[in-house]
């Protein structure tokens, strides 16, 4: 059983980080709420995490991406590269990320995926739309 819901994941945040980087976490839980066809709550003690997943016919659950409560983000692009056979997927993926937040995102230059400080990728409420775009886009192609 989960220790963490979305209302004690939102508390935590708000506890545990600066106000604009809580907004932009609540921001994502939201979406995820709304868009995602499972949220997976995590069990740790210190920290939460909220993994976004898509049903796929073709591929089961795939998880998109990861956030916590100290204010961090990972790209399950790696995931992808591992489980996902339809590559134009994972390519456009990692072409929306690089396009979105400016950073090399190819096999050699990010061999596995990584918690990123939510701070460092979003600065305007844009970029978290864009964001929520590119997995609605990708959620829609893991669905065809």
């Amino acid at each position: 059983m989960p220790k963490w819901d979305k209302n004690t994941f939102i508390e935590k945040a708000k506890d545990s980080c600066y106000p604009h980087i809580s907004n932009i976490l609540i921001d994502l839980v939201n979406f995820a709420d709304d868009s995602a066809d499972t949220i997976s709550w995590g069990r740790g003690k210190d920290c939460g995490t909220m993994v976004y997943k898509c049903k796929s016919d073709d591929f089961g659950m795939v998880p998109l991406f990861h956030i916590t409560t100290n204010g961090q983000i990972k790209f399950q692009l790696n995931y992808m590269r591992t489980n996902i056979a339809k590559k134009e997927i994972v390519r456009d993926f990692q072409l929306k990320l690089e396009s979105n937040f400016l950073m090399d995102f190819d096999e050699d230059e990010y061999p596995f995926d990584l918690f990123h400080k939510i701070d460092d990728l979003f600065n305007i409420k844009h970029e978290v739309d864009k964001f929520e775009d590119t997995i609605q886009g990708i959620s829609a192609r893991l669905k065809q």
